[in-house]
């Protein structure tokens, strides 16, 4: 095998059991880092201490990602004007709230001969909602259901803050707060691996 020391150096291609000895020599593991290279390549490191690393970069990747969140809406195509506002003002919840909708029209029986009708109410939808989100999929007809995706902008407008009056003095309120103690700081380390010990045997490590 073909063995890089801790410090990154190339070993050079020595034997499984030299390379173990070489780890064993400097408390460390063995661990198999290219098993598809000719020969495979072996590296001298500190396993424990490489694990935990990784899970910290794949929390790090966790928290920078975005979740795009889709919401449904079912409609009918005759649908009154109430149930259409009351459904309406769940579609705006959702956009200003940052999710995406898809907006299902449900065709029964002899609907479906007047496909139009639904195509109708969602471009009526999409303008009721043009300051909030943009269509990003036209309606389009699947079997008995016609479906438009609509997506908040970059920019949506957020719901204006609730106006409050001045406060008004409570009895007693010249008197000093009585101290109270700080809360304890929580520390939650669940889901962070602590360092293993470090048996001394080739590892392969995960995506290598």
């Amino acid at each position: 095998m073909r063995v890089v020391d801790a410090d990154g150096r190339q070993v050079g291609i020595i034997t499984t059991r030299e390379a173990q000895e070489l780890a064993e020599q400097q408390d460390l593991d063995l661990v198999e880092v290219a098993p598809q290279a000719e020969p495979p390549v072996c590296r001298i490191m500190d396993y424990g201490k490489y694990k935990y690393e990784q899970a910290v970069k794949q929390r790090e990747a966790r928290k920078k990602q975005s979740h795009v969140i889709v919401k449904e809406m079912k409609m009918r195509p005759k649908i009154d004007k109430h149930d259409y506002e009351t459904k309406k003002g769940h579609i705006v919840r959702f956009l200003k709230d940052g999710a995406k909708v898809k907006v299902t029209i449900m065709f029964r029986g002899r609907e479906m001969v007047h496909p139009e009708i639904g195509q109708r109410l969602l471009r009526k939808l999409a303008e009721d909602v043009d300051e909030l989100a943009k269509i990003e999929t036209q309606p389009k007809l699947d079997g008995r259901n016609m479906t438009m995706v609509l997506g908040p902008h970059a920019a949506a407008p957020q719901k204006p803050a609730q106006k409050t009056g001045p406060a008004r003095p409570r009895r007693g309120a010249d008197k000093p707060p009585a101290a109270t103690a700080p809360p304890a700081e929580e520390h939650d380390k669940a889901d962070e691996p602590a360092p293993s010990s470090r048996p001394i045997k080739v590892t392969r490590a995960e995506g290598g």
